[in-house]
């Protein structure tokens, strides 16, 4: 009998340790989430202030990028009027990839919404010069497939160099 009101006693006390504990902790654990939401917010801020800066940067690139593709820039910069269609057509695409290439990185940092614009925009602009060169008869020279490629680009409903930019835009001001 001693032993059992021993055993009693004992579970008694273990059962009210554990109720405390477990108050305890429910009236503490509202103050420690909150302190963990402030590390939290802290360390955010903090790279935030780091990568900010890199991410605007990023933007720029890609609005560069959608700026630079744009066939009435691209014409420009590539210049070879004066050259056979397919050597000009084979300079404006080597321009189109090495424009890609020389930003690919910026998809670290810019969403996964604006990369997929830039990625759609390349293959839209490697079609449209793909259907261009096309259209052209084999003797067509560059300044034919110029003429040609902006007449293409002018058919079109909506400029999509436009509506990249655009998007790009509404993206960053998201980051605000």
């Amino acid at each position: 009998m001693v032993v059992y009101n021993l055993l009693l006693d004992i579970l008694k006390l273990t059962v009210a340790g554990v109720g405390v504990v477990w108050i305890a902790f429910y009236l503490i654990k509202p103050y420690l989430d909150k302190s963990e939401r402030l590390q939290i917010l802290e360390l955010k801020k903090a790279a935030d202030n780091q990568t900010l800066p890199l991410r605007l940067q990023a933007y720029e690139r890609v609005i560069l990028f959608v700026e630079r593709t744009n066939p009435s820039n691209l014409l420009l910069r590539v210049n070879g009027g004066a050259l056979p269609a397919v050597e000009f057509y084979r300079l404006a695409v080597q321009e189109v990839r090495d424009e890609y290439q020389h930003n690919i990185t910026q998809q670290i940092y810019v969403s996964s919404r604006a990369w997929a614009v830039v990625r759609r925009l390349k293959d839209d602009t490697l079609n449209l010069l793909n259907n261009t060169l096309a259209s052209l008869p084999e003797t067509a020279t560059g300044l034919d497939f110029s003429r040609a490629l902006l007449t293409h680009l002018g058919q079109l409903e909506s400029n999509p160099y436009e509506l990249a930019a655009d998007m790009v835009h509404k993206d960053l001001e998201e980051l605000f």
